[in-house]
């Protein structure tokens, strides 16, 4: 039974683990990268690298992680999904998190690599493909009434509605207002902290209850695993069973006195007995020096 509960326990250590490995790689996949923000017609707005006014379109990075969008691809037709692809080993391909990159549909590749093959003027689509061509990473559809140097694209950035911005935002959060923080609005609903103090000690007596009942029941199983099961004794078992084991101090004891033989440590006794005469005659019984000098009153 224990073998089988530490087999669980491992089972369930390396699925975690895999688990948060597959989230880990997932949360770095290109799959995070959206398109923002399109202007096609640029009048008077954003510049390229050669200060020309061209159509441009910037690419938002939702991750929280650096992410590279070298290798994929970028196209103004579903058919032709490979129209342009990303060149590698530039680091400005490399997006920082929650950070974005323009790329200028000009129709002049050969300026660099954020400039495409390709230009929006009679575009109705705008797609970004994975590096194996057939992944689709995202996808807009551009309104046919393109207003000059207003932009199309998500309200906040890379999630929610799209639409006419208010301003073109190109290397920028898309909605420039200041925002409320959850904390702020936690604030005007609990201004004295009382709420917020309660839910802590909630949480913290809860999680504790939950590990109370986790650790009880890890406990009794291994109580059941490490309790000694009951031996059954036949009669003829029975009159072989061997002694009561001798205790620690009896043993010490023999240790000793195996010991002391060994090392020749005991007392030796002379087993010859001999008896010398006194050369002196006078004894003390026949001393005179002992007797009554008075007679008792």
């Amino acid at each position: 039974m224990l073998k089988k509960l530490n087999t669980t326990i491992k089972t369930l250590v390396v699925m975690s683990v895999l688990l948060f490995a597959k989230e880990s790689l997932q949360a770095q996949s290109t799959l995070d990268l959206r398109i923002n923000e399109v202007l096609v017609q640029n009048d008077s707005s954003y510049v390229d690298d050669f200060g020309a006014h061209v159509s441009w379109i910037e690419i938002f990075n939702g991750a929280y992680n650096y992410i590279n969008i070298g290798g994929c691809y970028l196209t103004n037709d579903l058919n032709n999904p490979k129209k342009y692809w990303i060149p590698k080993g530039d680091p400005r391909t490399k997006i920082a998190s929650r950070y974005y990159v323009v790329f200028f549909a000009d129709n002049k590749p050969a300026r660099g690599v954020f400039h495409l093959n390709f230009d929006l003027k009679e575009s109705n689509i705008i797609a970004l493909f994975d590096s194996d061509g057939k992944t689709l990473i995202d996808k807009i559809d551009l309104p046919k009434d393109h207003k000059s140097d207003v932009t199309y694209g998500y309200f906040e950035d890379g999630a929610g509605k799209m639409g006419y911005l208010k301003k073109a935002t190109p290397i920028a959060n898309n909605n420039p207002e200041p925002k409320v923080s959850s904390g702020d609005l936690f604030k005007q609903f609990d201004p004295s902290g009382i709420g917020l103090t309660l839910i802590a000690m909630i949480v913290v007596f809860t999680a504790l209850a939950v590990l109370y009942f986790i650790y009880k029941a890890i406990g009794k199983q291994f109580v059941k695993t490490t309790k000694p099961k009951a031996v059954s004794t036949t009669k003829e078992q029975a009159d072989t069973v061997q002694p009561e084991a001798i205790s620690g101090e009896v043993n010490a004891a023999i240790a000793m006195a195996l010991y002391m033989y060994q090392n020749e440590l005991h007392d030796e006794i002379n087993p010859i007995l001999t008896i010398t005469k006194v050369s002196r005659t006078y004894s003390p019984w026949s001393s005179k020096i002992y007797g009554l000098r008075q007679m008792p009153r």
